[in-house]
């Protein structure tokens, strides 16, 4: 009797479940057709690291048109300065320079003090700031790849311990964190960047989780990881394309542009452009040695610097 009543248990909690996955099916194909109305940010405080130029810099100049406050983060004091003062100049919103880098743990938390003092909570953050160095793997030097990790994935620790808790108090806040297509698929000499945007997605994605479970599905904050293919910054000093005509540098404020739209409309992952994750997801259901044919067939990556 207590088995067949268990058993009767299983099977009701099975149903549920089917039928909570149909509906979040066709939950998502109807918001594919029918997008969600984007949030607003005025009034929101947005705190973006690597603010001096590229994407980062775009970052600042559109989220300040839109209303926002902005406070702009960069080891570079002088260029930081100078996105500042742009958007002073067009008179949109408030904006704020900080030098930091972003990699010392005791350096983000005096300066997110200041931050708290100064301007208040950050409620949406963006963790931009990222190098690249571009070698075959036994070129890379101890402290050239302690220094990827430092900056590409340790600031992203250093800066959600400094303002995560004020969001998660509030229960309101944004957390973006910028990965690449090289996180969700290994690149030639780009081992130890590969590695660390990886593990950016795997922090945002076990961090978002944690909260929803802590919180038993009560958490508002939300957190949404960017993949961007090669971006026209500079970073990329030697770009590899077989079609470049049908596989472009993207412009940075064509990144930034997407990167506010994912955040504005919720994403929880984007790609830019948006179809390399469908793509992706898809060619891994392949053999592994047609998964290679492709990507020999494109022949995209980047040349080790000189």
């Amino acid at each position: 009797m207590v088995k067949a009543y268990n058993g009767a248990l299983i099977l009701a909690d099975v149903l549920l479940l089917i039928l909570k996955i149909l509906y979040y099916i066709c939950e998502s194909v109807y918001k594919f057709f029918v997008p969600a109305e984007e949030k607003s940010v005025a009034g929101e405080t947005v705190l973006i690291t690597g603010t001096g130029h590229g994407i980062g810099k775009e970052l600042a100049l559109r989220y300040a048109s839109l209303g926002a406050t902005v406070v702009c983060w960069d080891v570079n004091q002088e260029s930081n300065e100078e996105t500042v003062n742009e958007i002073k100049k067009t008179g949109t919103a408030a904006a704020y320079a900080y030098q930091c880098d972003v990699s010392n743990r005791e350096h983000v938390f005096s300066v997110a003090e200041r931050v708290k003092q100064e301007v208040g909570d950050v409620t949406i953050l963006v963790n931009n700031a990222g190098i690249m160095p571009c070698h075959a793997f036994l070129d890379h030097t101890t402290d050239e790849i302690r220094r990827i990790f430092d900056i590409n994935v340790m600031a992203h620790f250093w800066m959600l311990q400094a303002f995560l808790p004020s969001m998660i108090e509030k229960n309101h806040g944004h957390v973006v964190a910028l990965s690449s297509l090289a996180g969700i698929g290994g690149i030639p000499n780009l081992v130890p960047y590969c590695a660390s945007k990886f593990a950016v997605r795997g922090l945002m994605e076990s961090i978002s989780e944690e909260l929803r479970t802590s919180s038993k599905g009560k958490s508002l904050i939300k957190f949404t990881t960017i993949y961007p293919y090669m971006v026209d910054t500079g970073l990329c000093k030697k770009p590899k394309m077989k079609f470049p005509s049908a596989m472009p540098l993207v412009p940075p404020g064509q990144a930034a542009s997407q990167i506010i739209h994912a955040q504005r409309s919720n994403f929880r992952e984007k790609t830019i452009p948006s179809y390399w994750l469908p793509l992706n997801t898809i060619a891994r259901l392949f053999p592994d040695d047609s998964l290679r044919s492709l990507l020999d067939f494109c022949d995209s990556g980047v040349e080790a610097d000189s």
